[in-house]
């Protein structure tokens, strides 16, 4: 998908480039190859074929920074196809004070937790952000990467982004992880389906200050799951935002 876009480009949203699609620019090649395109002048489609150019040459090393920067936060999704075998799903926990306890990481078929007072802190965490390209998270937007920065603003957290939250309410789906999960038929362990974040920071208390091997297991399992149940919610979002952005005979 995403080298068949061009919302990146200044001026271009999706009404111009489904144009661009209509009149068979396919492909960011398809572009360069055409000489003129109708509307467009010769000043502004050199300007464009600089720019398609640097995003082809950025796409073949592998940048996905570029275009974190070039292409609109709610288009990002487009990178998903390309960058997911370099991406990582995030979730974290917090106390009652709002305070990180858990950092999950879960990407290559790996997962990694973060714990407060053990492995958790910015050194890290960063050194295991930067392997990845891509970031997918749920409501990371508004909860999950701004208290990461807040307590680790030196974390390396410059990967393009991905909110399945918002992206499941641009396809009409509401209401939390879980309840998004149950309408896509993604399952997850029977004891931790009724969990909830305050379960969570209640598990924490316990291992925190009672030092109950149980409820530290049972967060890191439920922090597992979240992340792990990203994964099939990114695919199937993004089949269905590739299915009704492009035209059938993108590739």
């Amino acid at each position: 998908m995403i080298e068949s876009s061009f919302c990146f480009l200044p001026g271009v949203g999706a009404k111009t480039e489904r144009w661009f699609w209509h009149q068979g620019l396919l492909s960011w090649r398809d572009f360069l190859a055409r000489p003129s395109v109708d509307r467009i002048g010769p000043s502004r489609k050199a300007g464009y074929d600089a720019e398609v150019a640097r995003a082809l040459e950025q796409y073949a090393a592998g940048n996905s920074r570029y275009f974190g920067v070039a292409l609109p936060p709610r288009e990002q999704w487009r990178l998903f196809e390309w960058l997911r075998p370099r991406t990582v799903y995030l979730d974290i926990e917090t106390d009652s004070f709002g305070r990180i306890t858990v950092v999950g990481l879960y990407g290559d078929g790996r997962m990694t937790s973060f714990v407060r007072g053990e492995s958790l802190d910015g050194r890290r965490l960063g050194e295991a952000l930067r392997q990845y390209d891509l970031l997918i998270t749920f409501n990371g937007t508004a909860f999950d990467l701004p208290m990461l920065v807040r307590q680790y603003p030196d974390l390396p957290l410059d990967q393009p982004h991905v909110d399945v939250c918002l992206l499941g309410r641009r396809l009409g789906y509401h209401g939390g992880l879980k309840a998004i999960e149950r309408q896509l038929g993604v399952d997850r362990m029977e004891a931790l389906d009724e969990m909830s974040g305050n379960d969570a920071v209640r598990c924490w208390n316990r291992w925190r200050h009672g030092h109950d091997l149980e409820a530290r297991a049972v967060l890191l399992q439920y922090n597992e799951a979240d992340c792990v149940n990203l994964e099939p919610l990114a695919v199937e979002f993004y089949r269905l935002m590739a299915q009704s952005t492009r035209p059938s005979s993108t590739a």
